[in-house]
């Protein structure tokens, strides 16, 4: 089902789009090791994963609360970058699976007047548009360009496009578990990588919706879309931007035969129709599916995910 949260690429329907043609992927080489990025060391341990909260969405799988150990590993201080995508693909020529349907989903109120009519609404949630040429490259469509955004998240990249970065850098997506124990930042059951406060003094901690969604951001926190990476404080274990800014891929499925699991919520989340900027809600999507909110974070050592 689309959601505020992503739809997926089987939610463009009966679109009228002309996808590019698929084009070969270079087989991966070594990575420079520079262009991945700082990865923090965790001890791992036991940890309460999950939760009871009122407010948030049992279906999703929340809880219950339970007990669960992860071994000691290393994760990502932050997303992956614009500037490191663009350094694995000179390297290795990927092409990502936006490119090569030739669309990929954005939020209508970022595009303009011409690339919104050339685009078409997801029929359950129309503020999401699925636009012809948008993709990692290209955030919103014909004209845009990550040229003054290199230390932003990537979006519009797949499960499977993130899985190819992990292959070529020497790294791989969290569990779902990892992801978790790693954005509570050390801290026992609470709502948010800080505390339960959602803005404590009146700081905003993270880049989230504000306003009346989905037609009015005041963007209270400095961003409509996008933040720069290490925006906000980070946490107790020094991860930025754990929740809001854009989902982050893991390895795991959502439950069984089904999608991959998402983290985090994004820069579109709003307590008043997706509060899943909370750490341990989750969501989950298509492994070939690609939106201008979701992103990743890499890891390494640990448990080998099944």
């Amino acid at each position: 089902m689309p959601s505020c949260c992503a739809p997926g690429h089987g939610d463009a329907g009966t679109i009228a789009l002309s996808p590019a043609p698929p084009r070969p992927r270079t087989a991966a080489v070594p990575a420079d090791r520079q262009a991945i990025g700082r990865l923090v060391e965790l001890p791992g341990g036991r940890f309460l994963m999950g939760t009871d909260d009122p407010d948030g969405f049992p279906a999703d799988g929340e809880g219950p609360v339970r007990e669960v150990t992860v071994a000691p590993f290393r994760i990502a201080a932050t997303t992956v970058t614009n500037a490191q995508f663009a350094a694995f693909v000179d390297t290795t020529g990927h092409v990502t699976e936006a490119e090569e349907f030739g669309f990929s989903f954005v939020f209508g109120g970022f595009l303009s007047d011409e690339v919104a009519a050339a685009s078409a609404a997801v029929a359950a949630v129309p503020w999401w548009r699925a636009v012809p040429g948008s993709n990692w490259r290209h955030p919103e469509g014909a004209g845009s360009s990550v040229t003054t955004r290199q230390d932003h998240p990537v979006v519009h990249v797949s499960w499977n496009d993130a899985q190819a970065y992990c292959a070529w850098s020497g790294t791989r997506l969290p569990t779902e578990a990892e992801w978790e124990y790693a954005a509570r930042g050390g801290l026992e059951q609470r709502r948010y990588p800080w505390g339960d406060e959602l803005t404590p003094g009146g700081r905003h901690m993270c880049n989230i919706w504000q306003g009346d969604f989905p037609t009015l951001n005041t963007a209270e926190d400095g961003w409509e879309g996008t933040a720069p990476v290490t925006s906000f404080r980070p946490n107790g274990f020094g991860l930025h931007n754990v929740v809001g800014n854009v989902w982050e891929w893991c390895a795991d499925r959502f439950a069984p035969g089904a999608g991959r699991v998402m983290r985090g919520g994004s820069y579109l989340c709003h307590d008043s129709y997706c509060n899943r900027y909370r750490v341990a809600a989750r969501s989950s999507n298509t492994p070939d599916s690609s939106t201008g909110n979701i992103g990743f974070r890499v890891a390494a050592g640990g448990a080998t995910p099944s």
